[in-house]
């Protein structure tokens, strides 16, 4: 059965590609109409994010498989290489509306836009803004990197249909305005690319767990286990959805393996029941005062 997270990736790229088939038929038909070379180049700029959308689709239904013989930790990094993918394109994309802006400022191009032209791009800019705040809401709520990045795909849709609705308001006082205007979106389109792989690539790499996350697990241990231990060498492994967390445990150098052994399981079940996490232990005598506070311990660790 698919978890949540899978359902809202399919159902958003579903939803995706219909929509943006349907508006890239929209602006190109209006580009043609107003001989506008911005409204036919935003109208494949849509048609792209249909490439983006069966991304989504692969990316989530990879990261979804379960674990296997070689793939122990299942597939969840699947998700970021996508991301990272997708990122990617938006850096391209930002690119082309560079190099067609400046080429619009050389060739001193202007068009004549009709109705048709202003309901089109309206429509695109509600349309595409109301995907991205439903891909980036979900992708935050569902902690996933490849919906947020898709998100902001939509988003630099929104923003460049937002760019040529103004061109064609200021058109007609400013030929140079459609060439200027888009200089900025690309500029836009590159922290948006930027802030997508910056976060993607670095989870991919690997981080320090966060604070929060090492004082939820050291206050779950301390609380539910009867037998003092002391935590140190604390690291966590992220594969999508799945996660592997190692650390070492210091105890009572008296205490016999066996018992050892059962606080360790005691450990791992706690955490894989109450926070979803996979531990591997390794475990040491600590040689300290029995009086010793634990987070004085911890801390000097």
């Amino acid at each position: 059965m698919k978890n949540a997270k899978t359902q809202i990736g399919y159902l958003q790229a579903i939803i995706s590609v219909i929509i943006n088939i349907l508006l890239f038929a929209v602006k190109l038909w209006a580009g043609i109409k107003s001989a506008s070379i911005a409204i036919i180049a935003d109208a494949w700029h849509t048609l792209s994010d249909s490439f983006s959308s069966f991304l989504l689709i692969i990316g989530f239904k990879i990261s979804s498989k379960p674990a296997d013989e070689k793939h122990p930790f299942g597939h969840g990094r699947a998700e970021i290489i996508f991301s990272v993918i997708v990122g990617t394109i938006l850096a391209v994309i930002g690119v082309n509306f560079l190099v067609e802006s400046i080429e619009r400022l050389k060739s001193v191009h202007s068009a004549q836009f009709g109705l048709f032209a202003y309901i089109a791009t309206i429509v695109s800019i509600l349309a595409k803004e109301g995907m991205a705040q439903f891909a980036i809401r979900m992708g935050k709520k569902h902690n996933s990197y490849l919906l947020i990045a898709d998100g902001w795909h939509h988003r630099s849709d929104a923003i460049s249909s937002i760019i040529i609705l103004i061109g064609i308001i200021l058109g007609k006082y400013f030929w140079w305005i459609d060439g200027i205007l888009g200089i900025l979106m690309a500029f836009l389109l590159f922290y948006a690319a930027y802030d997508v792989l910056k976060n993607s690539i670095s989870h991919l790499i690997g981080e320090e767990p966060s604070d929060d996350l090492i004082c939820e697990i050291v206050e779950l241990i301390r609380n539910k286990i009867a037998q003092p231990v002391y935590l140190h060498h604390l690291h966590v492994h992220y594969y999508g959805d799945h996660r592997e967390v190692t650390f070492h445990i210091e105890m009572n150098p008296d205490l016999a393996l066996k018992e050892v052994h059962t606080v360790m399981d005691e450990i791992e079940n706690l955490l894989r029941v109450e926070m979803n996490i996979e531990a591997t232990i390794h475990a040491e005598p600590y040689s300290l005062p029995d009086s010793e506070n634990i987070s004085e311990h911890d801390k000097s660790k």
